[in-house]
Order: C-alpha cells, then sequence, then structure tokens
C-alpha cells in the first residue's frame, strides 16, 4: 500500500490500515533502521491525571489536600432578583 506524503508533511493513511486497527488519534512514531513505525495510542483519563500530576511533582498528600479543600462547606450566596441586588424576604400583605 502506499500512502503520499503532502507538501506539509501529512500523511492520509489507507483505510484498510485504519479499520485494522480501530478508532485511534494519536500515534507514537518511531524510526526503526531507516523505516517509520507507527504505533497506535490509546490514552485513558487515569493516564493524563497521573501524567500531569508528575509534571507539577504532586503527591498523595497533596491531592489529599486539594480533595479536602474542595470539599469544605462553601457559604450559599443569596439568590438575585431581577435587578440584580440580593432578594429580600417580603412579608405577605393582608
Amino acid at each position: 500500500m502506499l500512502a503520499k506524503m503532502t507538501s506539509k508533511n501529512q500523511l492520509t493513511l489507507p483505510k484498510a490500515v485504519t479499520q485494522a486497527i480501530g478508532p485511534t488519534e494519536y500515534f507514537d512514531v518511531e524510526l526503526r533502521a531507516g523505516q517509520i513505525v507507527l504505533t497506535p495510542v490509546r490514552f485513558q483519563r487515569a493516564d493524563a491525571v497521573r501524567g500531569k500530576l508528575a509534571e507539577l511533582a504532586l503527591d498523595d498528600a497533596d491531592v489529599a489536600d486539594a480533595v479536602a479543600w474542595a470539599r469544605r462547606a462553601a457559604p450559599v450566596p443569596e439568590p438575585a432578583d431581577k435587578a440584580g441586588s440580593p432578594a429580600r424576604k417580603r412579608r405577605a400583605r393582608p
């Protein structure tokens, strides 16, 4: 099978190849003995989170502190009336 490289270094993979590997958006690209090897990469959300934690040098204690902070009850703001000011409780008129 042939694939043509465009002037922008883009390749279109043959349909038979893409159907055989299934849906994927990213490929690991490697040069081996003069050959370009594409390996499908399927990310899982957990992998992305672990990668970001490692990039930020966060450990388990940092994550636990952040979760505890997020779970603290925040004050609930009063609903605003149409004019944008907090709604006041009005007594019913007789």
